[in-house]
C-alpha cells in the first residue's frame, strides 16, 4: 500500500494539473493472492455461499443466512389456497442490503432463487429473487411504497452470457474499490470509498463513500470512467450505514445489529446512557461505527418504566439518627444507596419496598430509629447488596 501511494508522490493532481498525463497511466490494482483475501467469496454479499452456477438459473448455493437485512417468509408456511398467495411483484436482492421491487412478467414460473435479468436505469442489471407472494406485499406496506408505484419490471431469467459476465463483473468489485482508494488518496480527497457494486451488465458502478465534508470528485469520476470504462454513480453515506454495509462483530458477541435487521437508525444521546446507569465512557457505549450503540434504546422503556417505582434523588429519609441523603440505585435489583447527612463515609443498601416504607412512615410524622436496621446485612458481594464505604464503592465501579 505505501509503495502505491508513493508513485505519485511527485506529482500534484489536486488543482487538475498533469490529469491527461495520470489518465494515460494504468492505476488499476492487479489482483494477488493478498487481495483475494479480502473476499474468498465474491458473492457472499448476495446472499450465495458458493458462486453461482451457469448452467442453470436457480441458484441452489442462495442462502437467507448469508443475506444482510433478509426476510423471512413466513406466509408461504400457511395452510391457504396457493392462488391466495400470488401476487404480481417480487422483491429481488442485489448486493448487501440492496433491494429492489419489480413487476413479474405474466408468462413463465419464478422461485426464491431464481438469477434474473431486470431493468434498470440504462441496461440491465443481474439480481437474485429474495421474496415472492403476499410477503412482497407485507414489505411494500412496510416500507410505505404503494403498488402502483412499482413500475420496474422483471425481464427474464438470466441466461448463460448473463451469469458469466456477471461472475467476471462481480469478481473486480474488490480490486476496483481499492484502486479507487489509492486514486481519492492521490488527489488529496478526504473521503473514503467503502464499497463497490457493479451492474449485472458489467456498463455501470455504484461507488459507495464516506466523507465528513462536501466532497469535489469530479476529477475522480473522470480517471475511474477512463481506467474502468464504465459509468460512475457516487453515493455519499453515513458512518451508520458504512459500519452496516461492511459488517461485523459487536461486543455482545453477535452480528452487527444494523447489519443483520436494524434498517430505521433512531437517534441515541447521553441521557439515554445516563437513564440505565451506565459510566460515560466512549470506548465502551461505542459501536464499530463511532457513535453510541443503537441498543442503548432497546431497553429505554424498560427502564423508564421501572424508574417510575423508584423515589426521586432530592426525596430524604428521616431517622431518629439523622437525615440521610440518596446515594445511587440499582434499577435491576431495586436497591437504593442512602447515607447520613452527617457520615457520607458508608453507604447503606435499602431495598426499594423498604424505602417506600419509610417515606411513607415520615409523611405519617414516623422516623424508624437508624437506617441499618432496614439496610441489606450480607455485605460480601455486590450481587447480594450490602454497606460500602466510599473507596470500596469506588474500587467496584472502576471494576
Amino acid at each position: 500500500m505505501e509503495k502505491k501511494m508513493n508513485r505519485f508522490e511527485d506529482k500534484d493532481f489536486s488543482q487538475g494539473e498533469n490529469l491527461e498525463q495520470y489518465l494515460d497511466l494504468d492505476i488499476r490494482v492487479p489482483i494477488t493472492e493478498e487481495s483475494k483475501k479480502i473476499s474468498q467469496n465474491s458473492f457472499h454479499t448476495r446472499g450465495l455461499s458458493a458462486p453461482p452456477e451457469i448452467d442453470g438459473p436457480n441458484c441452489k448455493n442462495y442462502q437467507l443466512n448469508c443475506c444482510k437485512l433478509a426476510t423471512q417468509d413466513w406466509i408461504k408456511e400457511l395452510d391457504i389456497a396457493p392462488s391466495f398467495k400470488d401476487f404480481p411483484i417480487c422483491e429481488v436482492r442485489f448486493k448487501n442490503s440492496h433491494k429492489d421491487f419489480f413487476i413479474l412478467p405474466e408468462e413463465g414460473q419464478f422461485q426464491v432463487g431464481d438469477i434474473v435479468a431486470v431493468e434498470s436505469t440504462s441496461g440491465h442489471d443481474i439480481g437474485i429473487i429474495s421474496l415472492l407472494g403476499l410477503t412482497v406485499k407485507k414489505q411494500l406496506a412496510k416500507k410505505r411504497i404503494k403498488v402502483e408505484d412499482v413500475i420496474k419490471r422483471l425481464y427474464r431469467h438470466a441466461r448463460v452470457a448473463d451469469i458469466d459476465k456477471w461472475i467476471s463483473t462481480v469478481d473486480l468489485e474488490n480490486t476496483t474499490m481499492l484502486s479507487s482508494r489509492y486514486i481519492a488518496w492521490d488527489l488529496k480527497l478526504n473521503m473514503k470509498v467503502n464499497d463497490v457494486e457493479y451492474q449485472g451488465d458489467g456498463t455501470k458502478a455504484i461507488f459507495y463513500y464516506s466523507a465528513e465534508d462536501r466532497v469535489d470528485f469530479r476529477e475522480l469520476i473522470k480517471i475511474l470512467a477512463e481506467q474502468f470504462k464504465i459509468r460512475i454513480e457516487m453515493r455519499q453515506i453515513g458512518v451508520r450505514q458504512e459500519a452496516a454495509r461492511l459488517g461485523g462483530l459487536g461486543t455482545c458477541g453477535r452480528e452487527l445489529c444494523c447489519a443483520s435487521w436494524l434498517t430505521g437508525f433512531q437517534s441515541v444521546s447521553t441521557i439515554t446512557a445516563r437513564t440505565q446507569q451506565l459510566t460515560l465512557n466512549p470506548q465502551k457505549l461505542a459501536g464499530m461505527c463511532g457513535k453510541l450503540k443503537c441498543c442503548l434504546n432497546f431497553e429505554q422503556e424498560t427502564y423508564l418504566e421501572e424508574l417510575k417505582a423508584f423515589p426521586q434523588p432530592n426525596v430524604h429519609l428521616l431517622t431518629q439518627k439523622g437525615k440521610c441523603f440518596y446515594n445511587k440505585i440499582d434499577i435491576m435489583k431495586k436497591v437504593v444507596w442512602y447515607h447520613y447527612a452527617n457520615d457520607n463515609s458508608t453507604i447503606f443498601a435499602i431495598p426499594l419496598e423498604k424505602v417506600n416504607m419509610i417515606i411513607e412512615m415520615n409523611k405519617n410524622e414516623k422516623r424508624p430509629e437508624t437506617l441499618e436496621e432496614y439496610a441489606v446485612v450480607n455485605q460480601k458481594k455486590i450481587d447480594e447488596g450490602g454497606n460500602y464505604s466510599l473507596e470500596e464503592l469506588k474500587n467496584i465501579e472502576d471494576k
